[in-house]
């Protein structure tokens, strides 16, 4: 009965908060919110949005965040792959790159902007030897006015997540034989992946990188830390209008929304375009018989890419922890003239409610989410139907519709039912984020399974459930933990969904850093950032050390 329920929950889950959000952004955008008066269909709020300052401004610099952030993953990602896949670098690149997967992306975005800000690390090391500056140059990086540092960081956290989605559709296509058969007929690595393998592989990941999309072109905390100020991109400038003291500014805060929901549509649109030149550029290459032996500079460049990416994220990282133990620290010194345990013992009292809100809602948030999991997989069990690309694209639909399109409805509706700024909305809002993640990383270990050690406890007269509980969950615990990592992971870096629903009252770890970005105190900053880094990588620490305490007498369990 409980598995019968499974799958309609979770559509209602993912779809319901989506719609209802739709909704409540689309009706204030024509003049329908009688809480405030509208009760008159109108298009005026319309005029009003494009007669704001520099709005085709703030648009096409989502627009553009949103194409180059996931062309340039994307490429980085298919070259790596083609180039080095399979080669022991490529494990040990994967390694290195893995773990960014787990941060949050205000913390990367604080990490580069550290590293690269004109008093950053990168100038201090250089500086005064090399650059003979002795105070920080006047060049604006952060917040450039063509975004090129805000794509820069969204780039860097795409990457890894790409990575892994490629790494999972590898299984899934014949690549070694593909390869084999390319390389008898004389194309080249790179070449020989591109036009053999990579059209199947692309199949299995286009909603992740519809997703990319999706996340790019309507991203708030990274824009806010790295992007632009004048103007803003429009989804920062659509938190600004929403948070407006002015509860008039809801209506044009709407009409922006289904504007940043038609500038998704849009990169969505031309992205579609690029599939469609790519796929010419491949047959051209093709029919033109070109092999392109010659690839070391592609697969250098590729290589160059992932360690740039991942080198600058981990090295911000460090400096953000140098910071929050740091005492005076001029520049150009490289590093601080004296360390300090002070920014920490002052910010740890402010810490523990957000930490609160943090742990609560992401450990609720992903054991509802791996619950609905087990239950929607355990129904394809009876079944014997794996979900198409329908159901796939209702899992994703949380994650390709623009978040500033329905949460701003879906926060008016938590308003009218009384339940905003309370723990089960907040949970519900994560819920959403964190579901998709919790059955991509539960299905393939599921499946895998090998159903003999359920017939065998069937044959001593174990119950159903008994057997799932004792048998399958036990021997699953690798899969389960990376599960709840992950989720975990999801929930501590969501920003807006916190920043709306917990309406100021429920904060997290991460709504207060980016809180604290305008404040410009790196030392606080630091002190946040480390605990958004250090929260997630705890989760996957746990995932990957519990199961080899749990069998280390157990080879066979330790896969």
């Amino acid at each position: 009965m409980l598995t019968r329920l499974g799958p309609p929950l979770t559509i209602l889950l993912l779809t319901g908060p989506v719609a209802f959000g739709l909704a409540g952004t689309v009706l204030p955008a024509f003049g329908f919110l009688p809480v405030l008066g509208g009760t008159e269909w109108t298009l005026a709020h319309f005029r009003t949005l494009f007669q704001e300052p520099a709005i085709v401004t703030s648009t096409v610099l989502s627009l553009a965040a949103g194409l180059v952030t996931a062309l340039v993953s994307l490429l980085a990602v298919m070259f790596f792959v083609a180039g080095w896949g399979g080669t022991r670098l490529f494990s040990r690149v994967q390694h290195m790159v893995s773990p960014l997967l787990s941060l949050p992306h205000a913390a990367a975005a604080f990490a580069l902007a550290l590293l690269i800000a004109p008093s950053g690390m990168l100038a201090r090391l250089v500086s005064p030897g090399l650059t003979g500056w002795e105070r920080p140059p006047d060049l604006l990086i952060v917040h450039d006015p063509y975004g090129l540092s805000m794509m820069a960081g969204l780039i860097a956290k795409e990457i890894p997540f790409l990575l892994l989605m490629t790494l999972a559709a590898l299984p899934q296509v014949p690549a070694q034989q593909t390869r084999m058969l390319t390389a008898a007929l004389g194309y080249g690595r790179v070449a020989g992946f591109l036009l053999g393998v990579w059209p199947a592989v692309y199949r299995q990941i286009r909603l992740p990188v519809f997703a990319v999309i999706a996340f790019a072109t309507s991203v708030v905390d990274v824009a806010a830390i790295l992007g632009p100020t004048r103007p803003a991109p429009l989804a920062v400038r659509l938190v600004t209008w929403m948070n407006d003291p002015d509860l008039s500014m809801r209506y044009l805060a709407s009409t922006g929304a289904l504007l940043q929901l038609a500038v998704t549509a849009t990169a969505m649109t031309a992205w579609l375009a690029l599939e469609r030149a790519g796929m010419f550029l491949c047959r051209l290459a093709i029919f033109r018989g070109m092999r392109l032996r010659r690839d070391a500079v592609v697969r250098g460049l590729s290589l160059g890419m992932i360690l740039l990416a991942a080198s600058a994220v981990l090295a911000g990282l460090a400096t953000l922890a140098i910071w929050s133990f740091s005492g005076l620290w001029q520049f150009p010194d490289a590093l601080p003239s004296s360390f300090s345990l002070k920014t920490w013992i002052t910010a740890l009292p402010r810490l523990a409610a957000p930490l609160g809100t943090t742990l609560i809602a992401g450990l609720a948030s992903t054991l509802i989410a791996g619950l609905l999991a087990v239950l929607c997989l355990l129904r394809e069990e009876e079944t014997g139907r794996r979900p198409g690309r329908g159901a796939l694209t209702l899992l994703f639909l949380p994650l390709v519709v623009p978040q500033v399109a329905f949460v701003f409805g879906l926060q008016l509706l938590l308003i009218y039912t009384g339940t905003l700024a309370t723990m089960p909305a907040l949970i519900l809002a994560h819920l959403v984020f964190v579901m998709p993640y919790a059955y991509l990383a539960l299905r393939d270990p599921w499946h895998a399974f090998d159903r003999r050690y359920d017939r065998v406890a069937a044959g001593f007269g174990k119950a159903r459930w008994r057997r799932i509980l004792h048998v399958r969950l036990p021997m699953m615990t690798r899969a389960v933990l990376t599960m709840g990592a992950l989720g975990f992971a999801v929930s501590v870096g969501l920003y807006l969904p916190t920043v709306l629903v917990g309406a100021g009252r429920l904060t997290t770890i991460t709504s207060e850093a980016v809180a604290l970005a305008a404040g410009g105190d790196r030392r606080v900053i630091g002190v946040y950032a480390f605990w958004q880094m250090l929260l997630p990588m705890a989760g996957f620490g746990i995932a990957t050390l519990l199961p080899a305490l749990i069998f280390r007498r157990f080879r066979g369990m330790q896969v």
